[in-house]
């Protein structure tokens, strides 16, 4: 059922069923209007927000999705207590101008009898791959369908999740998708906390513990600037700073080449320290490149 959400004289259009999503586009593509998209799990932060701008600064049309995806999360994890607040997300769409929130119910994107997975190899092996089974299988896939209801010119994507953008960079080279990948940096927290839905999981000490996350990969990055090209060294110094705080536990702590995901002992331009640890409760995953000219 297509829905309405008015300011003024904008109407931004919630639209439900790939049908309907698939007539507003067929009108965009009639006059010639480009289309951008940001997929999203909803509740929106100001590191969605940046990311539906840098949509609306390179599209005629936007849209955006708000579609908890139930494949990308494994049994014991977070989905039915992943925040939610579809209200609230309309607001902060609207007053940014964003023509179309699609808000999909999981039985439009996977009804009775659905069978098919995608599959990005390589890339998603390696870092949270390890250790979170479903996850990119559930990405590529709900991304995969995104893409062909929206059908948009582009989408753009955060680097907070650094490895999801580069394995859906290639999803959309590898099936010919015609969907241009913008990377987006990380936005961030006045103190260096980036930006997560899972961050409203955090007690008041657990959130000072999850700054050690930033400072770490500021302190291997400032090795690096001093001349230090040992991953192992990197590394060492990355986890002592984490590992102080009491909340803190760490998953993983690596550096890899941003173009194949592979591991790496020596830092290249193409160097990135990625890691995901749990504070508390919630699992903070953070990324930084290492070298700067």
């Amino acid at each position: 059922m297509v829905g309405f959400a008015y300011e003024g004289s904008f109407i931004m259009e919630i639209l439900r069923t790939t049908a309907e999503m698939a007539r507003w586009r067929d009108e965009c593509c009639r006059e010639s209007r480009t289309v951008g998209f940001v997929p999203t799990m909803g509740y929106l932060h100001q590191g969605h927000l940046a990311l539906v701008k840098e949509a609306l600064r390179r599209a005629d049309r936007v849209v955006v999705s708000i579609f908890v995806n139930p494949t990308q999360f494994s049994p014991g994890e977070d989905l039915d207590k992943y925040p939610r607040d579809f209200g609230r997300d309309l607001d902060l769409c609207r007053e940014l101008g964003v023509d179309v929130i699609f808000a999909p119910e999981v039985e439009e994107m996977y009804p009775s009898g659905f069978q098919t997975r995608v599959l990005v190899d390589h890339l998603s092996q390696n870092l949270c791959g390890r250790y979170r089974r479903d996850f990119f299988s559930g990405v590529t896939l709900v991304v995969t369908k995104l893409f062909c209801a929206v059908r948009p010119h582009l989408a753009v994507f955060g680097e907070k999740d650094f490895q999801q953008s580069v394995v859906v960079k290639r999803l959309s080279k590898d099936l010919n998708l015609g969907v241009e990948i913008i990377p987006h940096p990380t936005v961030r927290e006045s103190d260096g906390l980036a930006m997560s839905s899972r961050n409203t999981y955090l007690s008041k000490d657990e959130r000072q513990s999850a700054l050690a996350l930033y400072r770490s990969l500021l302190a291997a990055r400032e090795l690096v600037q001093e001349g230090e090209r040992r991953v192992e060294v990197l590394i060492d110094r990355t986890k002592a700073i984490i590992e102080a705080e009491a909340h803190c536990k760490i998953q993983y702590v690596q550096v890899v080449d941003e173009d194949t995901m592979v591991d790496i002992v020596e830092v290249t331009p193409k160097a990135v320290m990625a890691m995901a640890v749990f504070v508390g409760k919630a699992r903070l995953i953070d990324n930084m490149r290492l070298w700067s000219d």
